[in-house]
């Protein structure tokens, strides 16, 4: 399929198809112990189930298709960026075989009703940075947890409360932070001193990414920009179609190579150069057969995913895409609504569905090669208390899922089988750091611990 090339008034009509087409987040080891200590439920084989409701089904596909094969983990020593590293694609990593908690941390106020965590850990040079439900900034020793150093961002007329957004990127022994106040700052890694401070055009609900001496974000009203790590100059602008409704959170840009990928809650995705901001390609990633009361926001709030030249990105509107980063060209698509990160390795891609199905795909032909249900409801009879996953993360041969009822598991990413789970103290909603060997997890309530 070619990419499409769209006007402000092509884009508009695009938009209103899709609105017409429908209205509107324990792991454990194999064997008989948990990865994470404690004992592991029976394991549960991989089901062929659907993927997306109404009239769209996605099946495996045949019985003889290749097998699955993964690169051999690899350890990383840093987790500095939001999806790890600017091109979001992290392959297999390494953990250990039996990891325990070795320490937790506070890392201040976690999400409430008048605001969210969505700010990601990120790990540098032997250090793990936070940002808080309200703005506050936290650097902790990684070998024990131990709080280095802590500094407010909130300016002096707001109070803390009602912070929506932000998150932290580590590059260059700086740390570099957005916020729901409309401003991106850069600190002193080793002691919180803040450096520059610059004002942008709204709040920024997505972590930064850091990439040839540039700080890339994208804000609520679909402004994506790249500023100057040196001093927070605005280096250029590129403006998407602005929306007046969005999805909490949005999705740091990827760069690597010279190109920056920007995704918009208007569901469009740019291809732009990194130094100057002219584009070199665009697509739209609109679905316009879904029927839920949902399907009218557009919004990209995963993560785009680089690999060599590669792209792949999952939209909420209902479109999993293979994108030639070359030309823009899409290799392929699947209908899949999603609202977390992909995860590639070799070629297989990894994505969980909104109707939380962890599906595993061909990353060079789209081919569905099994999908497997999580659960959705903390009653299901009653069908109260919905949960949301996150993830996937892929080390040492287990995919890692973590959901908002507390419950985490690892899943074979060769079968979909599930291997294990475990209770875990409370709910996450955010991707866990992997660095050195460790996971780092920070929960709704702001705590922040390391398994090892």
């Amino acid at each position: 399929m070619r990419v499409m090339k769209t006007s402000d008034s092509a884009w508009r009509g695009l938009r209103l198809a899709a609105v017409v087409g429908g209205l509107l987040a324990v792991l454990s080891g194999c064997g008989g112990e948990s990865w994470l200590g404690g004992s592991t439920t029976p394991a549960l084989a991989g089901k062929r189930i659907t993927v997306l409701e109404h009239d769209r089904r996605l099946e495996p596909a045949s019985a003889s298709q290749a097998t699955i094969r993964l690169p051999a983990p690899e350890p990383n020593s840093d987790w500095p960026q939001a999806g790890g590293y600017s091109h979001h694609a992290m392959q297999h990593l390494v953990v250990g075989a039996m990891p325990e908690v070795i320490w937790r941390a506070d890392a201040g106020e976690g999400s409430g009703s008048r605001n969210r965590l969505l700010g990601e850990p990120v790990v540098g040079a032997g250090r793990v940075y936070t940002v808080d439900a309200e703005a506050v900034v936290s650097a902790f020793d990684a070998k024990d947890g131990d709080r280095l150093w802590q500094t407010s961002l909130a300016p002096d007329h707001e109070s803390g409360n009602a912070i929506l957004g932000g998150g932290v990127a580590y590059d260059g022994g700086r740390v570099y932070v957005t916020t729901g106040f409309a401003q991106v700052i850069a600190l002193d890694a080793t002691n919180g001193t803040e450096l520059w401070r610059t004002q942008v055009t709204s709040p920024v609900r997505a972590a930064p990414t850091v990439f040839g001496g540039r700080v890339f974000i994208v804000t609520l009203d679909n402004k994506g920009m790249a500023l100057a790590a040196t001093d927070g100059r605005i280096l250029w602008t590129h403006a998407a179609v602005e929306e007046t409704a969005s999805l909490l959170g949005g999705a740091a840009p990827a760069a690597d190579n010279g190109v920056v990928v920007m995704a918009y809650s208007s569901g469009e995705l740019v291809a732009l150069r990194e130094d100057s901001g002219a584009p070199l390609w665009s697509d739209a990633i609109l679905a316009t057969r879904r029927t839920d009361a949902t399907a009218n926001l557009a919004d990209i709030r995963a993560r785009p995913v680089i690999d060599a030249n590669r792209l792949f990105v999952v939209g909420h509107s209902g479109l999993l895409v293979g994108i030639d980063m070359r030309t823009g060209d899409r290799a392929w698509e699947v209908e899949l609504a999603g609202l977390q990160q992909p995860w590639v390795a070799g070629g297989t891609l990894y994505a969980i569905s909104i109707e939380n199905q962890l599906v595993a795909v061909d990353a060079l032909t789209g081919r569905i090669q099994w999908v497997v249900e999580l659960a959705s409801w903390e009653d299901p009879e009653d069908r109260t208390g919905r949960i949301e996953w996150t993830g996937p993360t892929l080390a040492s041969d287990r995919l890692i899922v973590t959901g908002t009822h507390g419950v985490a598991l690892t899943v074979s990413p060769y079968t979909g089988q599930v291997l294990g789970r475990v209770e875990l103290p409370t709910g996450i909603s955010l991707a866990p750091a992997v660095a050195d060997g460790t996971l780092y997890f920070l929960t709704d309530d702001a705590d922040l611990i390391a398994f090892r």
